[in-house]
């Protein structure tokens, strides 16, 4: 695996072109370009805000704070499997062509995604600065949790992709699975807010990796209380088991690539 890694290092100049390609050519012919990137989730933030402040009022305080702690995050992870599980398949032409780790196309899909989360995490900065929040020294820990939930998603994403290639249902089927799964990951609720008899799926939610991820981000950004171990822990482990098992079955089932593109 040691050497695998080394030789897809080797092709980081290959990785940088692909994720400028893609950045690229995702607003190419927009009018409003990158600006997609910010504008995209606001809309989203602006929505479920009014209607878990109006609609269904959340007694959270500062609400559109703790939403966007957590929704931007959620959009990097859901885009990165829902287009990295394509990213095999949407480079057939290439992957027939020429040699190459196939791993690198995944890794390209989700490392673009993952500039995406940067730019929005600007935005973010940017409401929680004008905002009673405002920032506490923790902040500096945030570049840890964004590697955690990079090697989590590019785990996920490196599985599915080498799936979608022989099972092309496979890439509906994600989207199915990532429009349920949004709701079992703390993002638009705190589990605190259960009532007494549903505290148990609290505990359950803890199953999901992406919500010690969330909770590390909003302990950081909102509550400006250093993380339980626990949420350290368990979503590290899930970073590198995920990344070796995404690993270790992309490497199994690549073989085949080539004919059932």
């Amino acid at each position: 695996m040691l050497a695998r890694t080394k030789e897809i290092l080797n092709y980081k100049d290959m990785i940088y072109s692909l994720v400028k390609r893609e950045l690229r050519g995702r607003y190419q012919k927009s009018v409003l370009g990158f600006l997609w990137s910010f504008i995209s989730p606001l809309c989203q933030i602006a929505v479920f805000t009014f209607v878990f402040t109006y609609v269904f009022p959340s007694n959270i305080p500062d609400y559109y704070i703790y939403l966007m702690t957590g929704m931007i995050p959620w959009q990097f992870f859901s885009d990165s499997i829902s287009q990295g599980a394509c990213s095999v398949i949407y480079n057939a032409d290439m992957t027939k062509k020429i040699y190459f780790p196939r791993e690198v196309l995944t890794i390209s899909s989700v490392s673009a995604k993952f500039v995406n989360l940067l730019l929005s995490m600007l935005v973010v900065f940017g409401f929680i600065l004008v905002s009673r929040i405002g920032f506490s020294p923790l902040v500096l820990l945030l570049p840890i949790v964004l590697v955690i939930e990079y090697a989590i998603a590019l785990g996920f994403a490196l599985v599915f992709a080498s799936i979608t290639v022989y099972l092309r249902d496979m890439e509906y089927v994600v989207n199915v699975i990532l429009m349920a799964w949004i709701w079992a990951t703390p993002i638009m609720y705190s589990p605190d807010t259960l009532v007494e008899q549903y505290r148990w799926i609290a505990d359950l939610l803890r199953v999901n990796p992406l919500t010690s991820v969330m909770y590390l981000f909003r302990d950081i950004l909102y509550y400006h209380q250093y993380p339980t171990t626990i949420d350290w822990v368990l979503p590290a482990i899930w970073g590198v088991v995920l990344m070796v098992v995404g690993s270790l079955i992309f490497k199994r089932l690549e073989g085949n690539f080539a004919e059932e593109l």
